[in-house]
């Protein structure tokens, strides 16, 4: 494999970015050390009060000379390096200009000059910060030339009034890293994006009003759309091609088509953006199937598709004629749900198809180029045929690996690329790869019970019925995201349990903790056995992941959503515990009662151990085998969902969330363990099957 090493610049860059990201997970650590060498300094400078006054003075002087020259030095390393004192339109973007991206012919021009795009998809909130500028400079060593990213509003807006536009979800600095390389933007804001998340990127907080329509003209739904564009659009209109900056084009909501229940809808959005001083070409995206009902007036229409047909093409030609074809989406892969296989795409299939639609005259963007990973519960779940969670992993088969690999993808695409390159211009050299490690096996040391975290978790909520999660007086009356909710009630017989499928997604069923079953979506029924005087039932409930797509989205509530019948008769006086899994929750069980690990510890449960690294931290690949299903946080920070039903085995552990030294590893499992975990050089996703 043909490499070249990054230059100086490129070196301090990531340097400095990844510095960034583990000093802020070495809070205590730093400070420590902080304070020692203050205590060093000042008895050195105590041990020169010895001297002669004279000397004194001219240490002194020599020192603040000393001081301010270095002073000089540092400010010009953080201008020329960081750009810390750089406002956004000195951090890559040129001057005012009056020609942006124009649809007026067959062709598009940029700034009055012939422009083809050529696109790639990269998440930010799927790659970690320090390795934003890695992917991004693979993007442009492949020949491409426009970034597509998409803004997702459940990040950004975790509750109806705290918004989030910093460090990971820093969107604005993503944009000027964009424009400091040299790369256009296509930006797609939404509010709804797909990108196979947890309902659509949709907060889940809007599903508290039980007459919400997502996705309509309904009020409420306008209403907190109006809300999050006043605080999003006015970040990303210096942006701008007009205004000196890299965003060409700007996407008005995503694949309506297929949804299509409201003809004001994309109306709205298209003047929602506008009147907010959007002023570049706007465009839609649809699948080919739904390409005629997904539009707007006054935006181009864009297509999605994999395999690129003449019936697809005479489709575009009727709804549009004499305007530019744009491929939006060029599927590379395809995402994998638990419980199937591995999906892939031949390397030569998909190139075939890229060549194809350039030399018809297209652009294209490739969704996806790097596709990451859904770090925490960010996955979403397709619901047809029937319900199915998408894995944490983002691979997506795509022409940069889940960790940033190159693949036989890759090499094709850049040698395609730069043949539809303007002449003269000189693809970038190839970046060097960033290896990754195996690590020695972390065994579980000590023990915490479900039963005994429950003093730190949000809650306890009583209520007569079942309360769902988002209706939970969670999270500042915001309702529960993600996670599992804890359901506890009493009976005093045994009996037969009916869920009614009123349980999303799936339910560990206990009797006085003791496990006795599963309900889900399949399994409806469940006995419970015979037992004397008052027991406490529990249900311990996995939101698994809304859907990201279809007809179905003001339907994904979650937790227990209706009544569980017992005997006939629906069940009461519940007391439920959020456990959400956040970060300030995995961090407060440092405080809880752990214990040495018994020879048989109780499930569900958290199980702690420690991973040594020896010297700067690499990227490695967490694998559980003998672990039934759970969640692995690293230093308290959750990389995503582990199931021993495949077809993902290895979880992607990003080198800037591990530190030198030891790192600390907390595993919740919800049934079996053997209590080691191994860390290994390579992913193994599962058994492939290729896309048909």
């Amino acid at each position: 494999m043909a490499v070249v090493a990054y230059n100086r610049d490129t070196d301090l860059k990531n340097y400095a970015g990844e510095v960034q990201w583990n000093l802020k997970l070495n809070r205590k650590r730093r400070s420590k050390a902080f304070t020692e060498e203050a205590h060093f300094c000042l008895k050195q400078r105590r041990g020169s009060n010895s001297s002669p006054m004279g000397v004194l003075r001219t240490r002194n002087k020599q020192k603040r000379i000393h001081a301010f020259i270095c002073l000089c030095i540092v400010c010009f390393i953080l201008y020329k390096y960081l750009g810390f004192f750089q406002s956004p339109s000195q951090t890559g973007l040129k001057k005012t200009r009056k020609m942006g991206l124009n649809t007026n012919s067959s062709q598009f021009t940029l700034d009055g000059k012939p422009f083809c795009i050529l696109g790639g998809s990269v998440h930010y909130f799927r790659v970690p910060r320090p390795y934003w500028r890695d992917r991004l400079m693979k993007m442009m060593a492949c020949g491409i030339n426009t970034l597509t990213t998409y803004v997702p509003w459940s990040l950004h807006q975790p509750e109806k009034d705290v918004f989030n536009f910093h460090t990971q979800l820093d969107l604005e600095a993503f944009i000027s890293l964009a424009a400091e390389l040299g790369l256009w933007v296509i930006l797609c804001p939404g509010p709804y994006i797909s990108a196979d998340m947890d309902l659509g990127g949709l907060p889940s907080w809007l599903l508290r009003d039980g007459s919400m329509r997502l996705r309509t003209t309904h009020p409420g739904f306008i209403q907190a759309v109006n809300t999050y564009f006043d605080k999003l659009i006015p970040k990303v209109v210096p942006f701008q091609f007009t205004k000196g900056g890299p965003v060409i084009a700007m996407q008005v909501e995503n694949e309506y088509g297929s949804f299509a229940k409201d003809q004001r809808y994309m109306l709205f959005i298209k003047e929602a953006l506008q009147s907010r001083g959007i002023s570049e070409v706007l465009l839609t995206s649809d699948n080919s199937n739904s390409f005629k009902s997904g539009g707007v007036d006054g935006a181009l229409r864009a297509v999605k598709l994999q395999k690129l047909n003449q019936r697809i093409i005479q489709e575009m030609n009727s709804v549009k004629p004499n305007k530019p074809s744009l491929v939006m989406e060029y599927w590379t892969g395809w995402y994998d749900t638990w419980g199937d296989l591995h999906h892939v795409l031949p390397p030569e299939d998909m190139v075939s198809t890229v060549r194809n639609i350039l030399r018809r005259g297209m652009s294209v963007n490739l969704y996806m180029f790097h596709g990451g990973s859904s770090f925490g519960f960010m996955n979403g779940a397709d619901s047809d045929p029937s319900y199915k969670a998408l894995v944490s992993s983002y691979d997506y088969d795509a022409p940069l690996s889940e960790a940033g690999g190159y693949t036989a993808k890759y090499y094709l695409l850049r040698d395609l690329f730069s043949q539809f390159n303007p002449k003269g211009h000189r693809i970038p050299d190839i970046p060097k790869l960033r290896y990754s490690d195996s690590y020695e096996t972390a065994v579980m040391y000590q023990h915490l019970s479900l039963w005994d975290a429950l003093s730190f978790t949000e809650g306890p909520f009583m209520s007569s019925k079942p309360v769902n999660m988002e209706n939970l007086p969670a999270n500042n009356g915001n309702g529960q995201s993600y996670g599992y909710t804890l359901y506890e009630t009493t009976i005093t017989s045994g009996g037969m349990l009916q869920s009614g499928d009123n349980v999303r997604d799936r339910a560990l069923v206990f009797v006085d903790r003791k496990y006795i079953g599963l309900l889900k979506r399949q399994i409806l029924e469940l006995a419970v056995p015979d037992g004397k005087g008052v027991r406490t039932l529990s249900f311990l409930v996995e939101n698994c992941g809304r859907v990201h797509q279809g007809k179905d989205l003001d339907k994904q509530r979650k937790g227990l959503v209706g009544d569980i019948l017992f005997n006939g008769t629906p069940l009461r006086g519940f007391t439920t515990y959020s456990l959400d899994m956040k970060l300030n929750f995995i961090e407060s069980l440092i405080e809880a009662p752990w214990k040495n690990l018994p020879e048989s510890p109780s499930f569900p449960g958290f199980f702690m151990g420690r991973v040594f690294v020896y010297s700067y931290p690499s990227d490695t690949f967490v694998k559980l085998p003998g672990w039934g299903k759970g969640v692995v946080f690293i230093n308290s920070l959750n990389l995503g969902r582990y199931w021993s039903l495949g077809p993902q085995q290895t979880l992607y552990l990003p080198g800037p969330f591990l530190h030198s030294g030891i790192n600390q590893i907390i595993i919740f499992e919800e049934k079996e363990g053997d209590y080691n975990v191994q860390f290994e050089g390579s992913p193994d996703l599962g058994m492939e099957a290729e896309i048909d």
